[in-house]
């Protein structure tokens, strides 16, 4: 984690840390909190730990004159945080990238949602329990409303602190054009509410929601309070947010055309099992489940051994298909267990006195109307003749060896 400075939009020194990925860093991040909470309130910090499980760096931030930002929060107003997050944004650019992704939370959701128009990398933008009118805000300090107007400013509480809020501050929150900056949005947009919300109200989701093109999502956040205290609660927006993103943003496998290594590359992306998978052009991720420390993000290594023996099943059965001049509709289970060798001899070739757990490949085959009655019972017979289905029944040699000189990077 890097902690950093930048200079924010009044000109005062803003506060910012970087949470990194283990590994290699596959998108950016920039998150807005809270209005008149920090960087490092519980959802903050949270999310930007588990978006860095996933290898997306994420930046978190304070806004002029909160937390350990410099500056009087009296001089700021919705604009000013608006121009905080595009020039936290520019100093991303050229320290570890502009953020493809901007999560905003409360008024934070609200300021992102104009920010993205004006930080042309920006892919996805997700939004907490953000507001639909910056001017929402006001219904925090309503109580004060009449004396701020009348004598240009008040000294109000807000969340057991005081703040000092001015008619400007006032005003600008009441000029802005939320919905219309959503409905000129040209990213990918994520709704993240919880019902029950009694800051903002899930009406406000339904607006922001109706405003935007698509893409669009919305995801309800259930039993959540406004501030996402819960440290459930929010993880799961975290986890939320990153495998939506994944379709916009650069949080996945990369395309490796022209790579040099040849056959099958692994290369770890942080956490406790992810695993970029690369064959030739093609990439893919492999991780554990969370019951066995993982992350998910990806299948585990017998998942793919599985996936080989149905892809493979299927092509042989479909290119015998095609020899014999007939059609093959028809799909492929494979389920991957273990279980003890003297159970499975009637059903497998095992060698014979081999004790002890074996893997068990259970192969369940389909065949749709498209397939005809009378050609079935051969095509089970071919799908004991793939490839695949021979090498894990022979078995194979597999030799490891450290990489020398002449091998390639």
């Amino acid at each position: 984690m890097d902690a950093f400075q930048v200079d924010g939009a009044l000109g005062a020194k803003l506060a910012a840390r970087i949470d990194r990925p283990e590994g290699a860093t596959e998108a950016v991040a920039l998150f807005a909190h809270c209005f008149t909470c920090t960087k490092d309130i519980l959802a903050a910090r949270t999310i930007a730990k588990q978006l860095a499980k996933r290898g997306i760096a994420t930046v978190r931030f304070d806004f002029t004159g909160l937390g350990s930002s410099a500056g009087e929060f009296a001089s700021t107003d919705f604009s000013s945080n608006v121009g905080d997050l595009v020039r936290v944004a520019d100093a991303m650019r050229d320290a570890i990238g502009a953020p493809q992704l901007l999560i905003g939370h409360s008024l934070g959701g609200a300021a992102v949602l104009v920010a993205a128009g004006q930080i042309p990398e920006v892919r996805a933008v997700a939004t907490i329990g953000a507001p639909a009118d910056a001017d929402h805000v006001v219904e925090n300090f309503a109580a004060d409303l009449s004396r701020i107007e009348e004598d240009g400013q008040a000294r109000v509480t807000l969340a057991g602190r005081p703040f000092h809020i001015r008619r400007e501050f006032i005003e600008d929150l009441r000029a802005q054009k939320v919905l219309a900056a959503v409905a000129k949005m040209r990213a990918a947009l994520l709704v993240l509410h919880a019902p029950l919300d009694q800051t903002v109200g899930v009406e406000n989701a339904t607006r922001i929601f109706l405003a935007a093109k698509h893409p669009k999502s919305y995801v309800s956040l259930d039993d959540a309070d406004h501030l996402l205290s819960d440290y459930e609660n929010a993880r799961y927006a975290a986890d939320v947010i990153a495998a939506w993103a994944a379709r916009y943003i650069d949080a996945r496998p990369k395309n490796t055309a022209g790579a040099a290594h040849e056959g099958v590359r692994a290369t770890s992306l942080g956490g406790r099992f992810r695993t970029r998978l690369t064959v030739d052009r093609h990439a893919m991720l492999a991780d554990e489940p969370i019951t066995y420390g993982g992350d998910e993000t990806g299948p585990n290594p017998y998942d793919y051994l599985a996936a080989a023996l149905a892809a493979c099943t299927l092509m042989t059965m479909r290119l015998y298909g095609e020899r014999k001049g007939f059609a093959v509709d028809a799909t492929v289970d494979v389920v991957h267990g273990k279980v003890h060798a003297r159970g499975c001899e009637e059903e497998v070739n095992v060698i014979p006195g081999k004790d002890g757990k074996i893997d068990r490949f259970q192969r369940i085959i389909r065949f749709g109307p498209g397939t005809a009655a009378e050609n079935r019972e051969r095509l089970l017979e071919i799908a004991d003749k793939c490839p695949v289905h021979r090498t894990l029944e022979a078995g194979a040699a597999i030799v490891t060896r450290a990489a020398g000189p002449a091998d390639a990077a």
